[in-house]
C-alpha cells in the first residue's frame, strides 16, 4: 500500500478488524502531542496488512522516559522505537541557551541524541526510528544566516546533517525524513501556526498521512514488505508516442519538449536498477520493433542489457505479468507496474490486487515527481550484490530456457554443473546477512528478522552456528541464497533460522543445506535437531518443508531429525572447498 489517504480514511481503517493481522509493536516519544500520528500511523499499519500496537509515552517526556530504566517505555519491549522531536521545540531550547551555547548547538544536540540512543540501545533491540526537523527559518539572519553560528537556522540544517551521519553509524537506527517531506509538501500545507499555538500538534491534519506512510514504509522494509521489481509499459509510458504508429526515429525522447519527460523518467528507473531494482518491460507491441528503440534510439538511457525480462507481445498485461512473476519467483506484492493507460491499470489491480500500481498522472511532465513521492521502493539496507541482480535474473532466463530441453529433470540439474560454497558469518558478507534475513518472505521456515549488529553477535555467540551459502552454475554466480543459524547446546541444535531466495528453488539447493547441518551435527555430537514452522501470510510454500526433510513430528508437537537414523539427501549440489 504506497497511495496517499486521507486522515479520514485511515480513521475508517481504526473501526476494521485488526484480529487477525500480525502485530507489529511500537512506542511512541515526542516533545508534542502525538495522538493524532497515533492513530495515522495504525491506520496505514492496517492498509499494509499488519496492526501497529503503539503505546505512547506523555508528551514532552523523551529525555525522562528514556533516561529512567525503571520508565513504562522500557516496559514496553517495543519492535519500533518512534523518536519524535520538533523544530519548535528545539528553537525554544536554542533561544534559552546563552550565546557561547548558541555556537555549539548542533554539535550538542548530535552528541544528545547519540546519548539517547546509546541508552535504548543497552536496554532494548529494538529498532529506532528517529524524525528528523522539519526546515524552520526564524528570518532573524535572513540570507546570512548560513554564515553565522548564531543562526538557529544553520544549527538546524547542521543538525539534521549530523543526524544522516549517526543513522549511517548505528546499524539498528533510520531517520524519517521529515524535512524532505516538509519542503516537498510546503511549509503552509505542513504546518499551521495556529494549529500549534492552540493544541501543541506540529503537523497539519492534510500532512499527518504523509508522515504515516512514511513511517509505516519504513517499518515494512524493515520487515521485508518491500518492492523488488518495477515492471514498465513502453508507448506514453518510457517515451511519448506509440512506436507501431510512428516508427522509432520519430518517439518523442531527449532535452526537448515533453521528450524530457519521459527521459527523466528513465533515468529514475535506470538508478533504481543501479540499486538492485529488477527492471521489467510489459508491453502490447510488438517484440522486434519495441527493442528496436533499445537499440536504435540514441536519446534512450535505459538500454536492453538493463532489463532483466522484456514482454511484448498482444497478451493481456495480467497474463503477462504473472510469466515475469512466475520466472522471478518473487511475490506479487514485490511488483510495482506503471503504466499510462488506466484501462489497463485497472485490469492489473483487478487480475493481481497485489501489485502496486500508482495511479499516474495525466501530464506526463509529472510522471517523476508523483513516482518520486511515493517512495515506492524504500529500503533498509544496501549491499555490493544489489548491483549485480538484473544479470542474475537475465542468466535465470538463460537456464529456463534451457530446462525446457530436457525431459529429465535430473539431466538438467546435473547440467548446470552447479556450486555451493559455504561462509560463517564474518565481516564482508554481514551486510547481505542482515538484508537476506530483513526480505525473505517466501522460504523461511521461521521469519525472524536480524539487522546487522545482531548478525555480528550471531557470529561470535559460541552458541550458534551462522551458515551463509552461495551458488554459482556455469550460467553465472547467484550469490548469497540461503541462511541457516542453529542454536544449540551439548546435545541436540535448534534451526533458529532456515531460509532460502526462491530463485534457486528445485535446484536441490535444499538437499544440500541439510546434508550441511547434519554433518556439522555430526562433528559437534548432536544427537537431534529440532525445527519449527511459524505460518505467515507469506510463508505457506515451506509448510510441509520439515516433514519432506526427513523431520518426525513429536507428540509435543515439536519437530525432530535423528540424527543416527540421517540418510544424505541426493542433490547435485557440489560443495566448493576453500
Amino acid at each position: 500500500m504506497n497511495q496517499l489517504l486521507t486522515f479520514n480514511e485511515l480513521k475508517k481503517n481504526l473501526k476494521k478488524d485488526f484480529s487477525n493481522l500480525p502485530v507489529i509493536k511500537i512506542a511512541l516519544l515526542g516533545d508534542s502531542p502525538t495522538q493524532l500520528l497515533n492513530q495515522a500511523i495504525r491506520g496505514y499499519a492496517y492498509s499494509m496488512g499488519w496492526n501497529a500496537e503503539l503505546w505512547e509515552a506523555d508528551y514532552d517526556q523523551i529525555e525522562r522516559q528514556i533516561m529512567d530504566p525503571d520508565s513504562d517505555f522500557y516496559k514496553q519491549a517495543p519492535d519500533f522505537v518512534l523518536l519524535f522531536p520538533s523544530a519548535q521545540k528545539l528553537r525554544s531550547k536554542f533561544y534559552q541557551s546563552e550565546k557561547e551555547k548558541q555556537k555549539s548547538f548542533s554539535t550538542d544536540q548530535a552528541a544528545h541524541w547519540q546519548m539517547l540512543i546509546s541508552t535504548i540501545q543497552q536496554q532494548l533491540k529494538s529498532k529506532i526510528l528517529l524524525m528528523n526537523f522539519a526546515p524552520y527559518d526564524d528570518g532573524v539572519f535572513g540570507s546570512f544566516a548560513s554564515k553565522t553560528p548564531l543562526s538557529f537556522t544553520r544549527h538546524l540544517r547542521e543538525l539534521n546533517v549530523a543526524l544522516d551521519q549517526l543513522s549511517s553509524e548505528i546499524k539498528n537506527l533510520f531517520v524519517i525524513d521529515i524535512n524532505s517531506l516538509h519542503a516537498r509538501s510546503g511549509s503552509e500545507a505542513a504546518f499551521s501556526s495556529a494549529v500549534y499555538i492552540n493544541s501543541g500538534f506540529i503537523f497539519h491534519l492534510d500532512f499527518l498521512p504523509r508522515v504515516a506512510l512514511e513511517i509505516c514504509q519504513v517499518i515494512g522494509a524493515v520487515k521485508g514488505q518491500i518492492h523488488k521489481c518495477l515492471i514498465l509499459d513502453l508507448d506514453n509510458t518510457l517515451w511519448g508516442g506509440i512506436v507501431g504508429d510512428d516508427g522509432w526515429e520519430n518517439l518523442e525522447l531527449g532535452d526537448l519538449g515533453i521528450g524530457k519527460a519521459f527521459t527523466q523518467l528513465q533515468q529514475w528507473a535506470k538508478q533504481l536498477k543501479q540499486r538492485g531494482i529488477v527492471l521489467c518491460i510489459c508491453s502490447k507491441n510488438d517484440e522486434a520493433i519495441a527493442k528496436e528503440v533499445f537499440e536504435k534510439h540514441p536519446d534512450m538511457k535505459l538500454r536492453l542489457n538493463d532489463i532483466a525480462f522484456f514482454v511484448a507481445n498482444w497478451e493481456t498485461k495480467v497474463e503477462n505479468i504473472r510469466f515475469i512473476q512466475g520466472v522471478l519467483n518473487i511475490g506479487f506484492d514485490s511488483m510495482v507496474f506503471i503504466d499510462d493507460n488506466p484501462f489497463e491499470r485497472n485490469m492489473v489491480r483487478a487480475g493481481i490486487p497485489e501489485v502496486c500500481v500508482p495511479e499516474l498522472p495525466e501530464d506526463p511532465a509529472e510522471y517523476l515527481s508523483f513516482l518520486e513521492s511515493l517512495h515506492l521502493f524504500e529500503t533498509a539496507s544496501l549491499s555490493d550484490e544489489d548491483e549485480n541482480r538484473t544479470k542474475q535474473y537475465q542468466e535465470e532466463a538463460k537456464r529456463t530456457h534451457l530446462h525446457v530441453a530436457f525431459a529429465n529433470e535430473d539431466e538438467f540439474l546435473k547440467s548446470l554443473e552447479m556450486k555451493a560454497s559455504i561462509n560463517n558469518f564474518s565481516g564482508y558478507n554481514i551486510p547481505r546477512i542482515a538484508q537476506l534475513s530483513q526480505r525473505s518472505n517466501q522460504f523461511n521456515l521461521r521469519t525472524v528478522r536480524y539487522s546487522e549488529s545482531e548478525i555480528e553477535q550471531i557470529g561470535i555467540d559460541k552458541s550458534c552456528t551462522g551458515l551463509a551459502f552461495s551458488l554459482q552454475d556455469k550460467y553465472g554466480d547467484y550469490g548469497l541464497i540461503s541462511l541457516i543459524i542453529l542454536r544449540h547446546n551439548k546435545e541436540h541444535c535448534f534451526i533458529d533460522t532456515w531460509l532460502m531466495s526462491c530463485r534457486v528453488l528445485k535446484r536441490g539447493m535444499e538437499q544440500f543445506v541439510l546434508n550441511t547441518i547434519v554433518k556439522i551435527a555430526l562433528e559437534k555430537g548432536f544427537d537431534k535437531i529440532y525445527g519449527e514452522y511459524l505460518p505467515t501470510a507469506k510463508n505457506a510454500m515451506v509448510k510441509n518443508h520439515l516433514a519432506s526433510m526427513g523431520f518426525e513430528l513429536q507428540p509435543d508437537n515439536q519437530w525432530v531429525l535423528f540424527v543416527e537414523k540421517f540418510i544424505p539427501r541426493k542433490t547435485f549440489v557440489l560443495p566448493i572447498i576453500n
